[in-house]
């Protein structure tokens, strides 16, 4: 097969739209910086908390509607064991993140004025935990990087014909440049031309693959067995604990990343904020839709009569890539191209994401506020643009271990819902939290999940939770083990930040073992976020000068 020139030359305008967009911003973005007066970083990484209704949903709802959720759901639809009971229940699942997200993280987060997720932790625990959790949610968003990436690669080598690694390379250098020169303006906006393509083009594919000739009218195959398993599914009545696990997993374990908060954050109000989640929930939704029908449609194909021969994709161990075989041989060739570019969109929106992302934890976090707090606006501003080439370069470097990388992938979700999820509740709605509770709450939730096993890593579990049984030589948990490990992980933090509070403030240890400072925090202190924006520090300075406690954000409070 040769390369398809159309197809290249269409991927190049695409590119250089994207690119276009994301220089432009970066020019507004200095506009605005110069109006406004703010700093660099806020710019950079919040927008100076300013963005739009309509920017904030076209940003939030792409960056959840990656190149992964596209060819994942298609793929999901097609697999006769998952089907569209495990699709529809994982869409919602990730609509309600949205939900769930508004109503408990929004205005807490808004009230502290914070920059990053981890600003809590800086305030209430110091930099030597925060520095670890930081740590972990920057590897959380370099493992994202090449698990998105690898969707478009694997798509644009079936389409185009192109190499695999020269794909996501020129992907991920588009992304990074744009990133780079214009902070969260130039991510927003070029969300906004991304998500309106991904909407346009699979929207436009749907159709032709649904009117193909070779393929039998879905609604017939749905539940019976033709040409393809049921492509309802067939979910076990065993399996219905491991399919709530699931749900809450997707549905919570997306609030550990730092990239839904910097969305939050970066929106002109609160009320603008919990507006783009409930708007991002439901358009999350609609564009569930077109690849479920995409899924459906190669689950109802008869693929002897198709250019790609018998046998089928599923039976070939292609059922990863369904997505881009049926724009290839199920479309013609310009709609599949299009198709490409709205993979190649949803990639993108992604990636830049996580970039921003990590920029923003390893600046704000690490570097401002542990390794030089003196550091100069200018200086910050170039530690962003150094954290996103690097975290760019290492995400993408890491393609090369491909099926590795999504051992990476499951591993760093995993952390997220059972270890930074349930610490960053307790840290923003439990005054008793303290230090010594967050590391043993890490500790309790990291080994229960480890002692747990998983056949997809390989592990054998060494707990066995009722419902586990041996099957074709392999021991399988049936009962909701990530559920149980994040709420063992709750449970552990409040229980030994209690203790060490009881320990501490009864001086039945002395003072002088208190790291974490638990007697310390009973005593509430006034303590205020680091990094906040220009209109908070004013307030702090006329609240100082006045004595007056209406003229100050609302501060956190540490008592136990």
């Amino acid at each position: 097969m040769a390369v398809n020139i159309p197809g290249v030359i269409s991927m190049v305008f695409f590119y250089l739209l994207v690119l276009g967009t994301g220089i432009w911003a970066s020019f507004k973005s200095k506009r605005e910086q110069k109006k406004s007066a703010a700093t660099g970083m806020d710019m950079a990484l919040l927008g100076n908390r300013s963005i739009s209704l309509v920017v904030g949903i076209f940003t939030m709802t792409a960056s959840w509607v990656g190149g992964a959720f596209i060819v994942g759901t298609a793929e999901m639809v097609y697999t006769p064991s998952m089907g569209l009971t495990s699709a529809i229940m994982m869409v919602i699942a990730n609509s309600s993140t949205f939900i769930i997200g508004a109503f408990v993280f929004v205005k807490p987060m808004r009230e502290r004025n914070c920059v990053t997720m981890l600003d809590p932790f800086h305030i209430k625990y110091g930099k030597g935990l925060t520095a670890g959790l930081s740590l972990a949610s920057l590897c959380l968003d370099v493992v994202w990087v090449p698990g998105t990436l690898m969707g478009l690669g694997g798509s644009m080598s079936v389409v185009l014909d192109l190499s695999f690694t020269v794909c996501i390379w020129i992907s991920a250098a588009i992304a990074i440049i744009y990133t780079l020169l214009g902070g969260l303006y130039s991510v927003a906006y070029t969300d906004v031309i991304q998500l309106a393509l991904i909407f346009i083009s699979m929207w436009l594919c749907v159709p032709f693959v649904l009117m193909n000739p070779h393929s039998l009218d879905i609604s017939q195959t749905l539940t019976n067995n033709t040409l393809h398993a049921p492509w309802i599914g067939a979910p076990e009545l065993k399996r219905t604990w491991i399919m709530i696990d699931d749900f809450l997993f997707f549905g919570l374990g997306s609030l550990g990343y730092q990239w839904f908060h910097q969305r939050t954050l970066s929106s002109s109000s609160t009320a603008t904020a919990k507006l783009s989640c409930y708007a991002a929930a439901f358009l999350f939704f609609v564009f569930g839709i077109p690849p479920i029908l995409l899924g459906a449609a190669a689950a109802s194909t008869d693929w002897n009569l198709t250019t790609y021969g018998s046998p089928s994709p599923y039976e070939r161990g292609e059922a990863a890539l369904v997505l881009p075989i049926v724009l290839q041989h199920l479309t013609p060739s310009f709609i599949a191209v299009i198709g490409i570019g709205c993979v190649a969109a949803a990639v993108m929106s992604s990636v830049d994401s996580a970039l921003l992302s990590a920029a923003s934890v390893f600046t704000s976090n690490i570097y401002k506020n542990i390794l030089r707090p003196q550091a100069s606006d200018r200086e910050i501003q170039w530690v962003i643009r150094c954290s996103v080439v690097v975290v760019g370069l290492a995400g993408t470097s890491l393609i090369n271990l491909k099926n590795s990388i999504l051992l990476f992938w499951f591993i760093g979700a995993e952390i997220a819902y059972v270890v930074i999820f349930p610490q960053l509740i307790c840290v923003l709605y439990f005054n008793i939290s303290n230090g010594y509770g967050s590391i043993m709450g890490l500790l309790v939730g990291f080994l229960l999940r480890l002692l747990s096993g998983d056949p997809v890593l390989g592990l054998a579990p060494v707990i066995h939770f009722p419902g586990c049984t041996l099957e074709d030589g392999v021991y399988v948990q049936h009962s909701p083990v990530k559920t149980i490990s994040m709420l063992s992980t709750t449970a552990a933090i409040l229980l030994f930040s209690y203790l060490a509070s009881v320990l501490f403030n009864k001086d039945l240890l002395p003072e002088k073992w208190d790291v974490f400072k638990a007697k310390a925090q009973h005593s509430p202190q006034p303590l205020t976020p680091i990094g906040g924006t220009t209109e908070h520090n004013k307030n702090e300075n006329l609240n100082e000068n006045n004595s007056q406690a209406e003229a100050s954000e609302p501060m956190i409070s540490t008592s136990c």
